[in-house]
Protein backbone atom coordinates (compact mmCIF):
# COMPACT_ATOMS: atom_id res chain seq x y z
CA UNK A 1 0.00 0.00 0.00
CA UNK A 2 1.60 3.43 -1.04
CA UNK A 3 0.81 6.69 -0.51
CA UNK A 4 -1.78 7.07 -3.12
CA UNK A 5 -3.56 4.16 -1.60
CA UNK A 6 -3.64 5.63 1.75
CA UNK A 7 -5.53 8.92 -0.07
CA UNK A 8 -7.96 6.54 -1.75
CA UNK A 9 -8.97 5.21 1.66
CA UNK A 10 -9.00 8.76 3.70
CA UNK A 11 -11.58 10.07 1.21
CA UNK A 12 -13.21 6.58 1.35
CA UNK A 13 -13.30 7.00 5.29
CA UNK A 14 -14.71 10.39 4.91
CA UNK A 15 -17.10 9.60 2.33
CA UNK A 16 -17.87 5.84 1.38
CA UNK A 17 -20.21 6.71 -1.61
CA UNK A 18 -17.68 8.83 -3.40
CA UNK A 19 -17.36 7.63 -7.08
CA UNK A 20 -14.27 6.36 -8.85
CA UNK A 21 -14.19 9.60 -11.14
CA UNK A 22 -14.43 12.19 -7.83
CA UNK A 23 -11.78 10.35 -5.69
CA UNK A 24 -9.41 10.51 -9.20
CA UNK A 25 -9.89 14.01 -9.76
CA UNK A 26 -8.90 14.92 -5.50
CA UNK A 27 -5.66 13.04 -6.01
CA UNK A 28 -5.06 13.59 -10.18
CA UNK A 29 -5.62 9.70 -11.28
CA UNK A 30 -7.76 8.30 -14.06
CA UNK A 31 -11.04 6.80 -13.26
CA UNK A 32 -9.98 3.44 -14.03
CA UNK A 33 -6.62 3.44 -12.11
CA UNK A 34 -8.95 4.41 -8.94
CA UNK A 35 -11.01 1.64 -9.92
CA UNK A 36 -8.26 -0.93 -10.47
CA UNK A 37 -6.48 0.46 -7.35
CA UNK A 38 -9.81 -0.09 -4.87
CA UNK A 39 -10.53 -3.66 -6.14
CA UNK A 40 -6.62 -4.16 -5.32
CA UNK A 41 -7.43 -3.00 -2.04
CA UNK A 42 -10.87 -4.87 -1.57
CA UNK A 43 -9.28 -7.99 -2.88
CA UNK A 44 -6.42 -7.97 -0.27
CA UNK A 45 -8.98 -7.30 2.45
CA UNK A 46 -7.28 -4.33 3.01
CA UNK A 47 -10.87 -2.29 2.76
CA UNK A 48 -12.91 -4.79 4.27
CA UNK A 49 -16.17 -3.03 3.85
CA UNK A 50 -18.18 -0.19 2.74
CA UNK A 51 -20.94 1.53 5.13
CA UNK A 52 -23.21 4.19 5.76
CA UNK A 53 -22.88 5.80 9.43
CA UNK A 54 -26.30 6.89 10.63
CA UNK A 55 -26.54 10.38 12.60
CA UNK A 56 -26.66 9.61 16.33
CA UNK A 57 -30.12 11.81 16.08
CA UNK A 58 -31.46 9.71 13.84
CA UNK A 59 -30.37 6.03 16.01
CA UNK A 60 -28.47 5.31 18.52
CA UNK A 61 -25.00 3.84 19.37
CA UNK A 62 -23.12 2.01 22.21
CA UNK A 63 -19.87 0.98 22.95
CA UNK A 64 -19.28 -2.52 24.81
CA UNK A 65 -16.71 -4.09 26.39
CA UNK A 66 -16.03 -7.37 26.45
CA UNK A 67 -14.38 -10.09 28.71
CA UNK A 68 -14.08 -13.51 27.90
CA UNK A 69 -13.28 -16.45 29.51
CA UNK A 70 -9.43 -17.21 29.31
CA UNK A 71 -10.82 -21.00 27.84
CA UNK A 72 -11.82 -20.05 24.57
CA UNK A 73 -10.31 -18.63 21.99
CA UNK A 74 -10.70 -14.57 21.64
CA UNK A 75 -11.04 -14.92 17.96
CA UNK A 76 -13.63 -17.36 18.21
CA UNK A 77 -15.69 -15.40 19.82
CA UNK A 78 -14.99 -12.96 17.83
CA UNK A 79 -16.37 -14.82 14.89
CA UNK A 80 -19.44 -15.50 16.76
CA UNK A 81 -19.64 -11.55 17.48
CA UNK A 82 -19.62 -10.84 13.94
CA UNK A 83 -22.63 -12.26 12.85
CA UNK A 84 -24.64 -10.18 14.95
CA UNK A 85 -26.44 -7.71 13.62
CA UNK A 86 -26.14 -4.25 14.20
CA UNK A 87 -22.24 -4.64 15.16
CA UNK A 88 -20.44 -1.94 13.17
CA UNK A 89 -16.83 -2.90 14.26
CA UNK A 90 -15.23 -4.83 16.41
CA UNK A 91 -11.26 -4.39 18.29
CA UNK A 92 -9.18 -7.24 20.15
CA UNK A 93 -7.29 -5.26 22.85
CA UNK A 94 -5.24 -5.17 25.83
CA UNK A 95 -6.18 -4.41 28.86
CA UNK A 96 -8.92 -5.08 31.28
CA UNK A 97 -11.03 -6.02 28.66
CA UNK A 98 -10.39 -8.52 25.47
CA UNK A 99 -13.12 -7.41 23.25
CA UNK A 100 -14.94 -3.71 22.25
CA UNK A 101 -17.49 -3.66 20.14
CA UNK A 102 -19.18 -0.94 18.57
CA UNK A 103 -22.97 -1.37 17.38
CA UNK A 104 -25.50 0.80 16.24
CA UNK A 105 -29.39 0.97 15.97
CA UNK A 106 -32.39 2.62 14.68
CA UNK A 107 -33.16 3.35 18.70
CA UNK A 108 -32.33 2.55 21.59
CA UNK A 109 -34.27 -0.71 21.48
CA UNK A 110 -32.57 -2.17 18.53
CA UNK A 111 -29.20 -1.43 19.75
CA UNK A 112 -30.32 -3.46 23.52
CA UNK A 113 -31.72 -6.04 21.74
CA UNK A 114 -28.07 -6.64 20.11
CA UNK A 115 -26.49 -6.80 23.11
CA UNK A 116 -28.54 -9.21 24.29
CA UNK A 117 -27.24 -11.40 21.69
CA UNK A 118 -23.47 -10.77 22.40
CA UNK A 119 -24.47 -11.69 25.90
CA UNK A 120 -25.88 -14.92 25.02
CA UNK A 121 -22.01 -15.77 23.15
CA UNK A 122 -20.38 -18.44 24.66
CA UNK A 123 -17.15 -17.55 26.25
CA UNK A 124 -18.16 -13.78 26.94
CA UNK A 125 -18.07 -13.77 30.81
CA UNK A 126 -18.75 -9.82 31.27
CA UNK A 127 -20.17 -6.50 29.25
CA UNK A 128 -19.95 -2.89 29.69
CA UNK A 129 -22.04 -1.48 27.90
CA UNK A 130 -22.04 2.74 27.18
CA UNK A 131 -24.68 4.15 25.49
CA UNK A 132 -23.16 7.52 22.69
CA UNK A 133 -24.70 10.49 24.11
CA UNK A 134 -23.10 12.67 20.77
CA UNK A 135 -20.37 12.57 18.13
CA UNK A 136 -18.48 15.47 18.02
Amino acid sequence: MDETDKKIIKILKEDSRAGYGEIGNQINLSEGAIRKRIKTLTDESIIRKFTVKVNITEGAEAITLLTVNPAYPTQEVTKHIQLIPNIETIYEVTGEYDIIAVISGMNVVEVNECIEKIRRVEGITKTNTMIVLRNI
